[in-house]
């Protein structure tokens, strides 16, 4: 399963307790990133630009998408912005949008430095255009999503878990 949404929704924390809770493997596309690449995501954005990292970023998911050594899958918050990244994902399974109000968002990140896209004058007014363009993205591609405003980590996951059970997750087939 993958988890979705803008910079600061909760992707990693949540993937890494869900991935806990439901015993299975976690990767964080970033992460994995980052140990390819030899530097950090903010380091190479300034040194090769968004497109560079876009590409690596791709690579990387196609590589994790078709492991079968990935259980919950946490990814960067543009992922969606590549259709080839959307079709990857709604072919791997479950995709779990985390959904926050921008506002929600600069208030969790206002003390960020990590976070290329965010490291401009007005952080707010970005997080209110990176949710413009991509909530419908993420809506496109999510099998389902969790509103992640004002909740605990544990809440949201013990959502997650319902909606997958609701969903039928890891329930036997029929018959079998």
């Amino acid at each position: 399963m993958i988890l979705i949404g803008l910079p600061g929704s909760g992707k990693s924390t949540v993937g890494r307790q869900l991935a806990r809770r439901l015993q299975l493997p976690f990767a964080d596309t970033d992460t994995v990133i980052e140990q390819r690449l030899g530097c950090s995501i903010r380091e190479y954005f300034e040194q090769k630009g968004e497109d560079a990292f876009r590409d690596a970023e791709q690579a990387t998911l196609a590589d994790l998408c078709g492991s079968p050594d990935t259980g919950v899958l946490a990814t960067g918050g543009g992922i969606v912005l590549r259709e080839a990244n959307r079709q990857c994902m709604a072919r791997a399974g479950t995709v779990i949008y985390l959904r926050s109000a921008p506002d929600e968002l600069a208030r969790r990140l206002r003390h960020d430095t990590q976070r290329p896209l965010l490291q401009g004058v007005d952080p707010l007014q970005r997080l209110r255009e990176l949710y413009a363009a991509r909530d419908p993205l993420y809506r496109e591609v999510a099998s389902f999503s969790v509103d992640s405003a004002r909740r605990s980590v544990s809440m949201m996951v013990s959502t997650v878990v319902m909606q997958l059970e609701l969903s039928g997750f890891g329930k036997a087939p029929p018959g079998g």
